[in-house]
């Protein structure tokens, strides 16, 4: 199971990812293929996945930590919410 915060991360973040990364990625935790599955489909070991699915996850997290890019769409959205429903839906677009 997806962690809720790790899946808008990778929406925010995944171009600076690597393709590699990104495929590996989306096979676990979208598509939801064992490490084993996503080590046969891509000639890799299962400890090379899972190794690689943990940098995945720091780097997510680091990108985050020093761009902020969610934490400031999440206070946005809180700014927002009186805003007449036009101008809070203009704004929620450029978001």
């Amino acid at each position: 199971m997806i962690d809720v915060r790790l899946s808008i991360l990778f929406d925010y973040y995944s171009d600076l990812l690597t393709e590699h990364q990104q495929a590996l990625f989306k096979d676990y935790y979208f598509d939801n293929l064992s490490l084993q599955e996503i080590a046969e489909n891509n000639g890799i070991s299962r400890n090379a996945v899972h190794k690689t699915l943990t940098i995945i996850n720091e780097k997510l997290n680091y990108y985050e930590d020093k761009l902020k890019l969610y934490a400031k769409a999440k206070q946005i959205k809180e700014l927002i919410k009186d805003l007449d429903e036009d101008k809070r839906s203009q704004i929620e677009d450029l978001i």
